[in-house]
């Protein structure tokens, strides 16, 4: 297998366990579903991780900026609205914050990120 294939799979395959987490992460009460929820719990500071969709709007990315830089929440980006909103069994979605600290761990762990 190329390795440029085998990369892609390998990078495909952490996105499908991230999207899972997700999803145990919302049965487990963890999940904050869209802009403005997600702009409430940082205010709030419950927010421990904020993910967006690849293909979300630049309007819904530009509300929550200032905040996530003001809270220093980690911000990353997760598959499209489609898959973030699948995974979260809803429509879908640009954004969703998460507001458990070990979810939040874990989910960067499988993003490839600490």
């Amino acid at each position: 297998m190329p390795l440029l294939r085998k990369a892609k799979k390998v990078r495909r395959s952490r996105r499908a366990e991230a999207l899972a987490l997700l999803g145990l992460a919302q049965r487990a009460g963890a999940v904050v579903k869209g802009t403005e929820a997600t702009r409430q719990a940082l205010r709030r500071r419950e927010a421990k991780l904020v993910l967006v969709a690849e293909d979300g709007s630049e309007t819904q990315r530009k509300k929550i900026l200032p905040l996530v830089r003001a809270q220093e929440v980690p911000l990353e980006t997760l598959g499209g609205q489609n898959e973030l909103g699948a995974a979260l069994g809803c429509g879908p979605l640009t954004v969703v914050a998460v507001t458990r600290s070990g979810f939040s761990r874990q989910l960067r762990e499988r993003l490839g990120r600490d």
